[in-house]
């Protein structure tokens, strides 16, 4: 029996990358891949947008992942420190690094291999990376004495795009603009968020990340209000099923009771799986198609659940962890964290199958 199973599918991507299409119809999409395809397998999700234009990962390491599979559209590199090593590679593999700190145009000074493209990163007011708009003539000054370096775009990074009531992101957009006025290359601001809340932060290339796996990274909206599908499944077996008697406590730390007799399903997938330990009693589990709320602490190998809503689960019978009519955004509500993170910690010991 095949206990923690995450099903990805490529149709599902490929929905969701229609749905950036036509949000931002006039823009480029360079599909956010980083950190393992969010914990879906960069490869596989790659090869399910292979209508985007482009790709964008974290570091070489990664990028090199996709050159390796064949893979040949544009591939930016996010937040990569640039030495020879990486410079030498990103011209021999036509990457994109993006250019955020002054010791990397110390690297550029010194690279000496084929045409390289970057682009000029902003801090539009994220403050995490990005040159401060003071900076940005000196900068430029430099990167243009520099014959092998082409600039390619312009882009930022927008802080609070999932919340539309918040000022900073407008505040963002018009720094961008006043800072890259004039200056020839591609503009690129929008992140999922930006592309499903601010139609003036699509500019020439969106960065589309969370929303291509099936989340809304929206405060005030989910998925199904955007027409997004979730792309993975993740299910484990009901591995028992247990008559518990009124008043009796469940797993460790004896944090749950039994109101009343009842019975107790252990579900095969616990915190060493990936599945977040912090999830509280209440955090929804789909089976015998009804939900049951998960009761008592998370254990490494296992959860246990209420199967007063589903009299006819029987031993064997797969329950969804999230996907497969569970939103994925909802269990992470309830384990106080986002979306993000429940695909990215899952561990080698689920079992990924591509649809």
């Amino acid at each position: 029996m095949i206990r923690a199973r995450a099903i990805i599918d490529r149709d599902a991507l490929a929905h969701n990358l229609s749905r950036v299409r036509a949000l931002a119809p006039h823009s480029r999409v360079y599909a956010a891949v980083k950190a393992d395809g969010y914990g879906h397998g960069a490869v596989t999700v790659a090869g399910a947008l292979a209508a985007a234009d482009g790709f964008a990962v974290s570091s070489l390491d990664e990028a090199l992942q996709l050159r390796w599979a064949g893979i040949d559209k544009p591939v930016a590199m996010l937040s990569q420190q640039l030495d020879a090593t990486v410079c030498e590679q990103a011209g021999e593999y036509g990457l994109e690094p993006v250019v955020f700190h002054e010791t990397q145009i110390e690297a550029l000074e010194r690279y000496v291999g084929p045409a390289l493209k970057i682009w000029v990163k902003l801090d539009s007011g994220m403050h995490r990376l990005g040159f401060a708009p003071d900076r940005v003539d000196a900068i430029v000054t430099r990167l243009a004495a520099l014959e092998r370096i082409e600039i390619n775009g312009w882009l930022t990074h927008l802080a609070c795009a999932d919340d539309p009531s918040r000022p900073e992101t407008q505040a963002q957009l018009d720094v961008f603009a006043q800072v890259t006025a004039g200056r020839p290359g591609l503009r690129s601001i929008a992140n999922s968020a930006g592309v499903l809340g601010w139609p003036a932060a699509h500019a020439d290339v969106v960065r589309p990340g969370i929303m291509l796996y099936g989340s809304s990274p929206m405060s005030d909206r989910d998925a199904s209000s955007y027409d997004l599908k979730p792309a993975m499944h993740l299910s484990a077996p009901l591995i028992a099923r247990n008559p518990i008697a009124a008043g009796e406590t469940i797993g460790y730390g004896a944090t749950w009771r039994t109101p009343e007799a009842m019975d107790i399903g252990v579900i095969g997938i616990g915190y060493g799986d990936g599945y977040p330990r912090h999830a509280p009693s209440g955090t929804p589990v789909l089976i015998d198609g009804v939900r049951v709320p998960l009761v008592g602490r998370v254990s490494m190998d296992m959860i246990t659940v209420d199967l007063r809503n589903a009299p006819n689960a029987k031993v064997g019978d797969r329950a969804t962890l999230w996907g497969g009519g569970l939103d994925p955004d909802e269990v992470a509500r309830h384990a106080d964290t986002i979306a993000y993170e429940l695909f990215c910690r899952l561990t080698p010991r689920v079992r990924f199958e591509v649809i």
